[in-house]
């Protein structure tokens, strides 16, 4: 039943042309534009010394930003207007038990999150990204990343009237565009914003993915740290204050 209700998840996703729009084609676009074109000065300089190229430093970023827009954005709007439609209450009379429904939502985020993954790879790697470090590295952060963001859009979904999550999220995506180190580096802010930025998840993983991809770093344990903090406060959250109907 979760594996039937996962790939259900994940089509209706794939097919919801906003959807889309946030998971795919923004990123994707970023991607190539902030590459090609200099229009934000991005840090290139290698751990050696050397000269790097843009995408080194944008590529971690744009993956962080993958996963904002499935883990949060995408997966609040979708789950609140199940809510408000009544479709969360139905699945919750059904056989399957609303733990499962979670876990193939779940399931349906992390298979969207490969999708995105591995077309924002091929491209990186089309203009010239050279990664470096462990693999396993890159996953932990995305997991702990994914969990973070995941209890967040599942509270903001399950607390507020569906209309004000689809205004609320889609702001939230694109003041963590600005702010959370994905295409401007957080040294561009003045200092004080600066030891504020770096606490949010998306600045802990974009600089956690740029620690371990751009300079070769092993696990960067102070951006775990805070992506596990805000894993367990937004799901501790979610599981309490979650309202089915």
């Amino acid at each position: 039943m979760i594996a039937a209700q996962a790939a259900l998840e994940t089509r209706m996703l794939l097919r919801n042309g906003e959807q889309l729009l946030l998971t795919v084609i923004i990123p994707s676009l970023l991607l190539v534009l902030f590459s090609t074109v200099d229009i934000v000065a991005v840090p290139v300089a290698t751990a050696d010394g050397g000269t790097g190229r843009s995408v080194d430093f944008l590529a971690p970023g744009v993956l962080a930003l993958a996963v904002l827009s499935t883990a949060f954005t995408g997966q609040a709007i979708a789950t609140g207007f199940e809510r408000r439609y009544g479709v969360l209450k139905r699945l919750g009379a059904s056989p399957l038990p609303r733990w499962a429904l979670m876990t193939a939502k779940t399931l349906s985020v992390l298979v969207t999150e490969v999708l995105q993954i591995v077309l924002l790879t091929l491209i990186a790697f089309a203009l010239g990204w050279d990664p470096q470090g462990s693999p396993a590295s890159v996953v932990l952060l995305l997991v702990l990343g994914t969990a973070a963001f995941s209890g967040l859009g599942l509270l903001m979904a399950g607390t507020l009237k569906a209309e004000a999550t689809l205004a609320a999220a889609n702001l939230v995506f694109l003041l963590l565009l600005v702010g959370g180190g994905v295409i401007v580096p957080l040294d561009r802010f003045p200092d004080a914003a600066q030891s504020v930025l770096g606490l949010l998840p998306i600045s802990a993983l974009s600089d956690g993915l740029r620690d371990v991809l751009q300079h070769g770093a092993g696990l960067p344990w102070g951006a775990l740290g805070i992506l596990a903090a805000w894993a367990v406060l937004g799901l501790g959250a979610a599981a309490r204050f979650f309202r089915w109907e």
